[in-house]
């Protein structure tokens, strides 16, 4: 089991640091280009896209922690590591957008005329493909490997292309005479982070709250009820990650049952659950006696 759980990380891991050295490549050129000819936004969606590799940095630290194998102290596990770092992805999100907000209005009442050339339009077309292409290459990864931190940083990735086709819609304004469009594009690109941050907090939280992993009981309960030997099947609940399911639950059987058949019973159960619905680690049933009528 650990040397699969490693093998699985060290998947994430190639993907994350893949990502890492796309992200500040397109991140340092949209910053250099955009201070040399003084456009904000531009200066502001490389920021942005730094901030991704921040990112990757932090999901890398999380898996890390996440693929150490079950111990004394953590007998569930660290997946939930992983979970944790993505709140330290929005938590960055959040960090860059306040910073470009404050920018922005500063730029209002400051301005500085953007020099806006052909090279400018190159290089945000060039970082908005590779943009499109690492959202979906990440968000397929993270879906095939059930990994928390792929999908939360493609996410992140597909609010840079909002970012970039806004800073490309600016400079073409820019060029027609309107430069004060430049600061008002940063504000516009800081909403787009702060929504992808809002969605990342909002899907971990659930995670960490014990959010109910899978919300459809009655699916669960028919998976049950047609093991041999169970009479009903309630007080379900499910907590933990989309790939790594913890269930309990309470099942009546006959009160005459001996206690070697109840146990194979729950066997039974858990082997059913865990055959239907592969995302399950643990099943934890509750034996009642039926009640005579």
């Amino acid at each position: 089991m650990g040397d699969k759980l490693k093998k699985h990380y060290g998947k994430i891991r190639n993907v994350l640091i893949f990502v890492l050295i796309l992200n500040w490549t397109v991140a340092l050129a949209k910053i250099f280009y955009g201070l040399l000819t003084h456009c904000q936004s531009m200066a502001a969606d490389g920021f942005h896209s730094l901030s991704d590799g921040a990112s990757n940095i932090a999901g890398l630290i999380g898996i890390h922690l996440a693929s150490q194998p079950v111990d004394q102290d953590h007998p569930y596990g660290h997946k939930k590591y992983e979970t944790f770092f993505s709140l330290v992805i929005a938590a960055l999100l959040f960090v860059v957008a306040f910073n470009l907000v404050e920018k922005g209005i500063t730029r209002i009442f400051y301005p500085v005329k953007p020099q806006i050339d052909f090279t400018s339009f190159v290089i945000m077309i060039i970082t908005l493909l590779v943009n499109l292409w690492v959202m979906n290459y990440e968000h397929r990864k993270g879906k095939t490997l059930k990994s928390d931190i792929l999908i939360s940083d493609s996410m992140h990735t597909k609010a840079d292309i909002f970012t970039s086709l806004s800073v490309i819609v600016t400079l073409v304004v820019i060029k027609m005479g309107y430069p004060i469009l430049d600061p008002i594009a940063t504000i516009f690109i800081s909403l787009f982070i702060f929504h992808a941050g809002y969605n990342i907090l909002k899907e971990s939280s659930a995670v960490l709250c014990d959010t109910a992993a899978i919300q459809d009981n009655k699916k669960i309960e028919g998976i049950v009820l047609d093991v041999k030997g169970v009479k009903t099947c309630h007080k379900i609940r499910t907590r933990g990650r989309p790939d790594d399911i913890y269930i309990d639950l309470h099942v009546q059987v006959n009160p005459d049952m001996h206690v070697d058949n109840a146990h194979k019973i729950c066997y039974a159960i858990e082997e059913a659950l865990k055959k239907n619905i592969p995302e399950i680690t643990d099943v934890v049933v509750h034996v009642e006696p039926k009640e005579k009528v």
